[in-house]
């Protein structure tokens, strides 16, 4: 019982924190598409792609020139 009352709020505090280092961005294609992304998109450096997982937890794969902007919310 008492490892409930003490990990409890250890364990929220802990989600809460994580919750902080989320950073939304917005990708717009050339073609004005847009993605809302949870964090930042990682790019790869010799192929040329954006790599993300998108709101709705979808993988996207998008390459570099097609993409106008990334900005962060």
């Amino acid at each position: 019982m008492k490892i409930n009352v003490i990990g409890l709020p250890l364990l929220l505090a802990a989600v809460l924190g994580l919750a902080g280092c989320a950073s939304p961005t917005v990708v717009t294609l050339q073609n004005g598409t847009q993605y809302l992304t949870k964090d930042q998109p990682k790019t790869t450096g010799k192929d040329g792609f954006y790599e993300f997982i998108d709101i709705a937890g979808k993988h996207i794969k998008i390459k570099a020139a097609d993409v106008a902007t990334v900005k962060s919310d």
